[in-house]
């Protein structure tokens, strides 16, 4: 009997410490990576977009 109680008792500890991880991973301070940049898709880069038309411009334009 004392077993199972033990057994018990280390069971509810571990789902106990489980259930706090997931709480404090879900609801805890945010990481933020430091040095980290948000990669940007080529339509969503203003200088990627000012380049494209540049280039289109000058190649559309003949030469004078």
């Amino acid at each position: 009997m004392l077993e199972v109680a033990a057994m018990l008792f280390v069971l509810a500890a571990i789902g106990a410490l489980t259930v706090a991880v997931l709480v404090w991973r879900a609801f805890g301070p945010q990481r933020v990576a430091v040095g980290s940049r948000r990669t940007m898709a080529p339509d969503d880069d203003p200088e990627f977009l000012r380049r494209l038309a540049e280039e289109t411009k000058r190649r559309d334009d003949p030469p004078a």
